[in-house]
This record gives C-alpha cells, structure tokens and sequence, in this order.
C-alpha cells in the first residue's frame, strides 16, 4: 500500500544489500537536561547511522526515527550525522539521508542550532565531493527543508513525505486545501526541488538504488561505468521520426534502454537524466518538444535552463561526460519569464562553456539563435557536434528572417529569399560547411556514433584558468 510506513530500520533495510549494514553511534543519546528532557528516553537520538552496500557500492546512510520524539533534530542527533560525513568524504562514497522528522528540538535550543548549523557547513563541504542523496518519507519542515535543498537528488514518497519551510497554512492568503505547498507533486512539478516522486516506500527507495548504481562514489573517480552487454554498433531502426521526443531517443541509444530520468515533471520541455553507453554513465540534457499528451513549446524557458544547468553543474563535478540533444527555436517570451530569462540562461551557458567533461552536441531538430548556443553548442566548448540530415541550425526561422529583412515585399519575393535563406543560412548542410556541425549522421547510426565520440574522449584534458570559482 502507498500509504503504509516503514521503520527507520525498515527503510535502511529496504534500501541496502542483504545484512550489510554497520551501525555506528548506537549508544548516544541526548545530552540535555533542560525542562522535560531527563523524563524522554531518546535512543540514538532519534536518528540511526551507519553505511553498507548497494549492490556491492559503499554508501553511507542516515535514517531519522520519528518515534522518539518525532525524529526531532537535536544536538547530538545533528553531530551522528555530521560524523557519517566526516567518513564518507575521508573513504570518498555517497551520503544518503531519509527524512522524517519534526523539526529542530525547542529543548536543545543554541546547541541543537549550532549543531544544526555545523551540519549544514558538512553538506556544503561535501557538494562536488561526494554524491548526496535524501529521501522524504514524513515532515520535512522549517530549517530541516535545506537539508534536501542542499543534496543533489532528493526523492519523496507521494502521501506522507511533506517538505516546506512555512506550511501551506502559514502562507498569506493560502490555506492547504487551497494549494498545498508541501506536497511531493508541487515540488516535483512547481519548485522543481524533488527529482523523483513514488507511490510507495518500497519504489522510491528502489528507485535510489537506481540511481547510487549509476553515479561514481566520488569526484575522484573517472566517471561511473560497469559492463556492457548490448550490441555497441546496434542500429536504431527510425530513430528520425522522433526529433520531438527525446526521452524515446535517449532510451533507444541508451544500453539496453537503460535511462534514469530526474526532475521529470519539472519544466517539462527540458529533458535531464542518465544513459549508459558501452557501460559508462553520460549525462543527458535534451529539449522536449512532447511529453506524449500534448505538444510543448519549442523555446528555452526559465525553468528549463535552471534545471539543465544544476544537472550539467553535477556531472562535472563527477567527471560523468555529458550529451546534449538539441531542438530549440528560441527563448520564451513572456513578461514572466523576461524577468529572469537572461540570467537564467546565461548561467546554462556557463555552466556548459566551464564544464570540463567530455561534452558531445547531438542537433536532431530546429535550433536557432541564442537558445542553440546554450545548449552546448561548440561555440561554448562541445567537443563534437552531430546533426541529423532534417537538422537547421542558424539565427532563426527562414520565413521570419525573410520577413524581416524583405519587410513590404510582396508575398511570392518573401517565399523566394526564404526558400533561399533556408539554403544558405539554416541549413545543416551549410552549417558544417563552416565547421560548425562535425558530422552530419544518419539516425539510424546514433547509437554507434555517440559511442565511439565518448569513447575517443575519454582521456581528455582541459587546462583552466587559475580562478577560485566564476561568479555568474
């Protein structure tokens, strides 16, 4: 049932290899004595530490017990897991968090917040470092909210996780019934701070699982990468006639279908996730012109670019290569998104442009003006860039250029310079003329293709300059 709830020590049992899990500060116990504290027995603190194995990775886990004392943060439950990181940074392997907890506890007071706060400091020290995870299966309220909001992939369970930093009705004017601001499908699909929602606690967890078994244990690894028993040079029989649909392209070139989507209902004409190609893991960020019910607008939004560019921010960060699957017409023009659009786009275009990572563009549709750029066009780094034949690339449309530039012309002079910008200016033929597009491929041979790209860019190297970090 989605509804039933586990154990703490259900939830790590649920989510590691068979009786692989050590428990580390099983003894500790709240320290204070303040008001009603020496009547609670708090076993661990309200809070089991420890690590163990996903399928043969080390990982490390913390799971809060909501039955003592609502799972509240406290000072000594706030320093058991800062101790679990203090380890997975030294040994270098994920940290994984499941939630479910009351908030900070008032009794603690100064010395639960300052350790609340050191903990915080640990997540921030390890971003970029190792892989952090957090799972929501009850309340996740108040200041504990930035704990998922500090990890790199967060997962809630669809009845009783509830994630909010003031409650639904906290909020002026709104009320839960009204819009429930808590709720794992607003952030899935408004907030955009939930990767993965599910029914139940036994899905959301396999689905960590998943993901831990894709992702590399640290940044010091070379990427993430396992054995390969699909065909490397296996043809994708009419691939072409799915430009608008990328999550069907990235299945079909990805091993054995292998594709683990995040933030899937969050800005939905943008597309990120991982596919495996001859066994190592690629980082895919693609535009999405149909999400199977309807169609979507061709044009980059805020929303999009946001979650395209933390995920590129994440895969450099762990050397996990990326593809980018381009079908973009523009920016979106709307007074809403113009008064974030420039920004949020330019930090996309950073983030490729600094990515390190080998980086392949693939151009399966219309791309034009600064909208292609950004997505990983070579101009800002990528080191290959195919297209399909049925491609355009270039500043935009033919008939909206020819109208610009032959405004007042009649309607058959307008059709005669597009037909003729179309040939010199958007097509992809002329693009790699230029030298822009490297290979014009054939759909059908994209899978191969893709592979022997990475393949051959496996030992880049880039030099950059002595900075301490971009402030873009």
């Amino acid at each position: 049932m989605s509804g039933t709830k586990m154990s703490a020590r259900e939830r790590i049992a649920s989510l590691l290899d068979v009786s692989s899990f050590v428990e580390i500060g099983a003894n500790v116990t709240s320290r204070s004595t303040d008001f009603n504290m020496p009547e609670k027995e708090t076993p661990a603190d309200g809070v089991i530490t420890g690590y163990g194995v996903i399928d043969g990775n080390l990982v490390y886990v913390y799971s809060q017990d909501a039955t003592v004392l609502g799972g509240s943060i406290g000072e000594m439950h706030s320093k058991k897991i800062s101790k679990i990181y203090d380890l997975a940074m030294k040994v270098g392997a994920p940290v994984i968090g499941l939630i479910d907890c009351a908030g900070l506890r008032l009794q603690e007071a100064t010395d639960g917040l300052n350790s609340f706060g050191e903990l915080f400091s640990k997540q921030a020290m390890a971003s970029g470092v190792i892989p952090q995870i957090t799972v929501l299966f009850g309340t996740c309220g108040g200041g504990t909210a930035l704990i998922p909001a500090l990890t790199d992939f967060t997962f809630m369970t669809k009845e009783n996780a509830a994630l909010f930093v003031n409650s639904p009705n906290a909020l002026e004017g709104n009320y839960k019934e009204k819009l429930d601001t808590a709720s794992a499908e607003y952030h899935a699909t408004t907030s955009g701070l939930v990767d993965v929602v599910g029914e139940s606690e036994e899905e959301v967890l396999s689905e960590v699982r998943t993901l831990v078994s894709a992702l590399p244990a640290c940044n010091e690894e070379e990427g993430a990468f396992e054995e390969c028993t699909d065909d490397l040079n296996r043809i994708v029989a009419d691939l072409e006639a799915y430009p608008h649909d990328a999550r069907y392209i990235l299945s079909s070139v990805s091993d054995n279908g292998f594709f683990f989507e995040t933030k899937k209902d969050f800005a939905k004409g943008m597309v990120t996730g991982f596919i495996k190609l001859n066994g190592s893991t690629i980082g895919c960020v693609a535009n999405q012109l149909s999400d199977g019910e309807q169609e979507l607008a061709p044009e980059l939004t805020v929303d999009g670019a946001a979650k395209a560019m933390k995920f590129v921010s994440f895969c450099d960060a762990f050397n996990i290569p990326i593809l980018s699957v381009t079908n973009v017409k523009g920016l979106k023009a709307t007074v809403c998104e113009e008064k974030r659009i420039a920004k949020a786009v330019a930090k996309l275009t950073y983030a490729f442009s600094s990515a390190t990572v080998p980086k392949v563009n693939l151009v399966v549709g219309e791309s034009f003006g600064t909208a292609y750029i950004a997505m990983n066009s070579k101009s800002i780094g990528a080191d290959l860039e195919f297209a399909w034949p049925t491609a355009k690339i270039g500043m935009m449309d033919a008939k909206e250029a020819a109208n610009i530039m032959y405004s007042g012309e009649s309607a058959d002079v307008i059709a005669q310079k597009a037909s003729e910008y179309d040939a010199l200016q958007t097509s992809v033929e002329s693009a790699a003329k230029r030298g822009y597009v490297d290979d014009i491929i054939v759909p059908d041979a994209t899978r191969k293709r893709l592979i022997a790209a990475f393949e051959m860019l496996f030992t880049k190297q880039v030099s950059t300059p002595n900075k301490k970090h971009g402030t873009v």
